[in-house]
């Protein structure tokens, strides 16, 4: 709102408003208060006088009436009365304040601007005028103020209504809140009574867990000594019935003594007889064998096996005499000779001094016989060929792979010696056999009727490290490995990857004699 300043007529410009004298009267200023409204650009124009003129306090005394009544009809407490019946009606209160104060805004633009002519008239006039005009610059003045009263009322309920808004919404929310903490301790609640229950029952559910193990560690307890007392008496009842027979079989030696004795100084006698007339014809006998087979004698003790009797090793003609003849001049064949019945199987191939036991000589015992100068001469081992300890365990643990890996080195190649000493590698696997030289196949086939594979029958001291495998018709190789164990393994491997396919795969001529 603007201030009017108390100096404003001392600010104008003579030239404005020239000097008016002390004696001149205004015909309408004694007896009514001047009618004029207001045009553009804030222009005062005098309107037309109205038959009825009324003075200038009438008209004061009007205005404050009106003024009066005005604001008690738009007083605080009225409104706030309204408001609280609801908010509708606090809405419409809103709006018809909200036109009534520009009203009152336009109002007060008119009485301010009719102020500030009076104001500038007042140093003008001199006398009873004068007094007139102070009075009604007063008046003026308190009914500005009561039209700022009246604005700030408006304000003051406007802003009462805004805060009865939020309060309310706030109100809202907190119900809401409260509504939603009051859910949660529910919620929570519920929860604990549940976990409270649930361990009751798990706890309740363990004591009777310990309770029944309780019960059978009780009944194991009272079965074990039933047992030791069944068992304590049933060994006292034993050894009571074993002295009864110890005695009884007392009594009869003791019955029978006299005549068993008599009955055996007689065999005896009758025995003694024989043995010597038998002992000299013994000896006759013996003089004559020595004469005709002196030569056939000394040529079974000229040679012995050496080497353990074990799958992973070999045995060797050893001659243990000065006088037994060369082995080179002799003629060897070795023999398989079965636990049952003594049969005796011819090992293919197996012409040489030295033989390794391979997988098929497990459980059989193996004979040698030479030949020389038309004698001949058996060597046998001393008992049937020893598995190798772990062998069938590392065979298993191949057995679950699909696809295992030999290094091998290929000292022969359809019979001719191979001077490169190349790293080979041998694949067993459950479908066929391959052998290749880094990433180059030299053979791979399938297993078949045709293939044969077994250990090498021969080949010095090692023998019990290779193995010969017949792939096809026309292709063979001789592979020597890194150990006993990889060879055998291999041998084992193959020969059961081919039983799966129905293929018996064995050596030479050794087919035959496993059907049979």
């Amino acid at each position: 709102m603007t201030r009017i300043s108390r100096t404003f007529g001392d600010t104008m410009k003579k030239e404005a408003v020239p000097a008016v004298s002390a004696d001149v009267i205004f015909a309408s200023t004694s007896s009514r208060f001047p009618s004029y409204r207001i045009g553009s650009n804030n222009q005062i124009i005098d309107a037309k006088e109205n038959p009825k003129v009324l003075s200038m306090k009438e008209v004061v005394a009007r205005e404050t009436a009106l003024l009066l009544e005005q604001q008690q009809r738009l007083s605080v407490r009225d409104l706030a009365s309204k408001f609280e019946k609801g908010l509708a009606a606090a809405a419409k209160l809103s709006e018809e304040a909200k036109l009534r104060e520009a009203a009152s805004l336009e109002k007060h633009v008119l009485l301010k601007k009719l102020r500030d002519a009076l104001e500038s008239l007042k140093g003008r006039v001199a006398g009873r005028n004068k007094d007139d005009v102070v009075e009604a610059i007063a008046m003026i003045g308190c009914q500005l103020s009561s039209e700022a009263k009246m604005t700030f009322e408006l304000w003051l309920l406007i802003q009462v209504e805004a805060l009865a808004v939020q309060l309310t919404q706030r109100e809202g929310e907190l119900i809401q809140e409260k509504a939603e903490v009051k859910k949660l301790a529910n919620f929570l609640k519920q929860a604990s009574q549940d976990a409270k229950k649930l361990v009751d029952e798990e706890r309740a559910f363990a004591r009777a867990e310990i309770e029944n193990a309780r019960a059978a560690v009780q009944r194991v307890e009272e079965a074990l000594q039933e047992h030791e007392k069944m068992s304590r008496a049933t060994g006292k009842q034993d050894l009571e019935e074993l002295m009864k027979e110890v005695q009884e079989a007392r009594r009869i030696i003791m019955l029978h003594q006299p005549s068993k004795v008599m009955d055996m100084e007689h065999e005896l006698c009758a025995l003694r007889i024989q043995l010597a007339e038998k002992s000299k014809r013994s000896l006759l006998l013996q003089k004559e064998l020595a004469r005709s087979k002196g030569v056939k004698d000394n040529l079974s003790n000229l040679y012995e096996l050496d080497g353990a009797e074990t799958l992973g090793s070999y045995l060797r003609i050893k001659p243990c005499s000065d006088i037994a003849p060369e082995l080179s001049k002799c003629s060897i064949q070795w023999y398989r000779v079965s636990s049952e019945g003594g049969k005796k199987e011819l090992i293919s191939g197996a012409c040489k001094s030295v033989y390794a036991p391979e997988p098929f000589d497990v459980g059989r015992s193996l004979q040698a016989e030479i030949i020389y100068d038309g004698q001949l001469i058996k060597l046998t081992t001393t008992g049937a060929i020893d598995p190798a300890a772990g062998l069938g365990n590392y065979v298993e643990a191949l057995v679950r792979k699909h696809d295992v890996e030999f290094n091998v080195i290929v000292t022969q190649m359809n019979g001719v010696d191979q001077p490169s000493e190349s790293i080979h590698v041998l694949h067993v696997g459950k479908m066929r056999m391959k052998l290749r030289k880094e990433k180059t196949a030299i053979a791979k086939e399938y297993y078949s009727s045709a293939m044969q594979l077994c250990g090498v029958r021969g080949g010095g001291n090692a023998a019990a490290q290779a193995l010969f495998w017949l792939a096809k018709k026309g292709f063979s190789v001789v592979l020597a490995f890194e150990s006993e164990r990889d060879r055998n393994a291999a041998i084992m491997l193959a020969r059961r990857f081919a039983f799966d396919c129905n293929i018996m795969l064995a050596g030479p001529d050794d087919r035959t004699s496993l059907e049979t």
